[in-house]
């Protein structure tokens, strides 16, 4: 993907030298690091390049021209230690000082005036997650994998779900080919019959929760009821996850098996992320996976980290959530 803009290398380290001045922790005070992000914009310490980019983002988005982009050579931390496998969050907590690339994803939020979503028993209701991995789900589908990933939404089973995520390239190998695919929504849909939208847009279907929100929330076993379908073309599914409800009713099977077959049809694209990349994708108005397609290095591969930020449509999208913000946090629900 041809990034909408690469970053010079003076932009790029005015930008640093301002995030690194942040007082806040993100991780112990969100409110606190949000305003001190706006504090920035506000005296116009953040580079034209980069807040033209983000406008031009915000710009694609609303006419509907393209829901993924890329800005490269965007600020990193010094300092990108190396995260205890076995309980790598904690681990960060003790060894992650500086959050310049906290800073990059929070500029980004507010620039395109998308609020971002943490979840309560996700990462301790953290704004910023880590795509890292955890020796606890090696061969799972989840973010703490170290390996591929089917093509999903995130938060597929859950009844709140981000409209866009961000991924920050914090610690990339430069050997391994790993990639982030990516697929328009509407393009799926020029392989589905109308019969079949109109089936796929039923309360119908069933998504299991992955192994990580299981085991975050006991409750969290199999999402309610549930459209494929919904809007113009945002879907909601997990490759080999998600299913009819009913698994003796013909028709939703149908349309399901020819939402796969579409899959398998639709043209991708794939970005492969380096160090400084932040790349931005629609979640629900598209699908994305992770593709592992030649590695040599399996043993520090697994070390990939990439910087998440979960985000809503707009402040609209947001405040219809109220009643689920937990101690009253924008943002951070309780699921």
């Amino acid at each position: 993907m041809k990034p909408v803009i690469t970053l010079t290398a003076k932009d790029r380290d005015v930008l640093k030298r301002e995030l690194y001045e942040l007082s806040a922790n993100p991780y112990e005070d969100y409110k606190k690091f949000q305003a001190a992000v706006r504090d920035l914009i506000d005296r116009d310490a953040v580079p034209p390049a980069f807040v033209d980019a983000c406008r031009a983002i915000k710009s694609d988005r609303d006419q509907k021209m393209t829901y993924v982009h890329v800005i490269a050579n965007c600020p990193l931390d010094d300092d990108l230690p190396i995260f205890d496998q076995d309980n790598p969050v904690q681990d960060k907590y003790v060894k992650k000082k500086t959050y310049v690339g906290e800073g990059v994803l929070e500029l980004l939020g507010q620039l395109t005036e998308t609020p971002l979503l943490a979840y309560a028993t996700r990462n301790n209701g953290d704004f910023f997650q880590d795509v890292y991995a955890d020796n606890k789900y090696t061969g799972t589908q989840t973010q703490k994998t170290d390996g591929e990933l089917f093509w999903h939404n995130e938060r597929t089973a859950h009844p709140v779900r981000a409209d866009y995520i961000a991924l920050l390239g914090m610690r990339c190998p430069t050997d391994d080919l790993v990639y982030t695919g990516y697929i328009d929504g509407r393009e799926l849909l020029r392989f589905i019959s109308d019969e079949n939208q109109r089936i796929l847009r039923g309360a119908d279907f069933i998504t299991p929760f992955d192994e990580y929100s299981r085991d975050s929330n006991m409750n969290q076993v199999v999402s309610e009821h549930h459209a494929v379908l919904e809007n113009e073309h945002s879907f909601r599914y997990y490759d080999t996850r998600t299913r009819p409800a009913d698994q003796s009713s013909a028709a939703p099977y149908e349309a399901l098996m020819q939402f796969r077959d579409a899959l398998a049809r639709v043209q991708e694209q794939y970005h492969r992320i380096q160090d400084g990349d932040l790349l931005m994708i629609a979640n629900q108005d598209s699908l994305h996976s992770r593709k592992m397609v030649d590695i040599q290095h399996p043993e520090t591969t697994r070390f990939r980290w990439l910087l998440k930020t979960y985000a809503f449509r707009d402040g609209v999208a947001a405040d219809s959530h109220t009643a689920a913000w937990l101690d009253g946090v924008r943002g951070r629900v309780q699921d």
